[in-house]
């Protein structure tokens, strides 16, 4: 066996050597990669952007604590071959909704933000729809990590459960009691946002009240989770998890070719690892015969298939089945 895996090894080092090494972001690896004719498409998703700036979105810091693991009994539950958590549950907003962290490795309190919105719809019937607040829980939750420099997401969904989170939407959208602070930058020339830069910004302040004008008071505001916990790394584990309780947060490891992927199923297939990324798995399906998860990112419309994407299901391809935590709302 260990034989077996030193082989697999080398055999893949001797493929990615012979791998030209094309810088990030230009036109000959999108080139490279639709030349290659693969299960998905490349595009300039950013135009000239600093390259050091992609690389500060990856803001998860993979293999950190783990949740107590929460097995899902099947229980005579059928599995459907495609599902698509915007589908199942059209009464809730925040499942179509795609953030934008702007310039901050905050992708690990995005991605928990955005599936415990959807939880809370979902697990209300639709009573409660609340956009959870990104900022809240990157700025105020000191066990999660470095705030803009790197978090964890089983702590992101502690935290919840712990001491709650209040609500806030969008970079100046004035929703709820905390809406994000940093702004969007342009990934593209000629857009009206301010330019993507390789400087990081530095993660605001914890906050403990809401902005003015906006009612009920910051304490009266948190939603809270019940459960935290992690969810088992097999493929029809993480289905059960989406298909009973909605999306949930999973994370992976972010090679050079991704940041320019448009559409189909993305696999790596070119460049080194830039870092590690939370992000909203909302479903599955299978493409041309190319098993799938679908997520949704938190790098603006304008990024991928109008902000979500999809990766290859079943091999935790990039480690995407290895992270997989979610919570149940209170």
């Amino acid at each position: 066996m260990w034989c077996q895996t030193l082989l697999v090894l080398a055999a893949s080092l001797s493929v990615s050597r012979g791998r030209p090494h094309i810088h990030p972001l230009s036109s000959d690896m999108i080139n490279y990669i639709n030349k290659l004719n693969t299960t998905w498409k490349a595009g300039h998703n950013f135009h000239d952007v600093d390259y050091g700036y992609v690389k500060n979105l990856c803001g998860t810091l993979l293999k950190g604590p783990k949740l107590p693991i929460m097995v899902q009994s099947a229980g005579g539950m059928k599995l459907p071959k495609q599902f698509d958590a915007r589908e199942q549950w059209p009464e809730c907003p925040t499942l179509k909704e795609i953030r934008d962290q702007g310039s901050c490795g905050s992708c690990w309190a995005f991605g928990a933000a955005e599936a415990i919105s959807d939880r809370i719809c979902i697990h209300t019937k639709g009573k409660v729809s609340v956009e959870i607040s990104s900022q809240d829980l990157l700025t105020c939750c000191d066990s999660c990590g470095m705030g803009c420099n790197g978090g964890y997401p089983a702590n992101a969904w502690e935290f919840w459960t712990e001491q709650g989170l209040v609500t806030g939407g969008l970079y100046n959208s004035h929703i709820g009691c905390r809406p994000y602070t940093i702004e969007p930058c342009e990934h593209h020339v000629n857009g009206s946002r301010p330019p993507c830069t390789g400087e990081g910004g530095d993660t605001p302040e914890c906050v403990t009240q809401c902005e003015a004008g906006y009612t009920p008071s910051y304490q009266k505001d948190k939603h809270y989770g019940k459960t935290s916990y992690g969810v088992p790394s097999e493929e029809e584990q993480i289905q059960s998890e989406i298909y009973k309780n909605g999306p949930v947060e999973g994370a992976f490891i972010v090679y050079e070719d991704f940041p320019s992927y448009k559409s189909g199923v993305y696999q790596h297939v070119t460049g080194s690892a830039l870092g590690g990324h939370a992000i909203k798995m909302i479903g599955w399906g299978e493409e041309n015969g190319v098993p799938y998860w679908l997520c949704a990112n938190s790098w603006n419309t304008d990024w991928g298939d109008n902000g979500f994407f999809k990766i290859l299901r079943g091999s935790n391809h990039c480690g995407i089945e290895s992270e997989v935590v979610a919570g149940i709302p209170k």
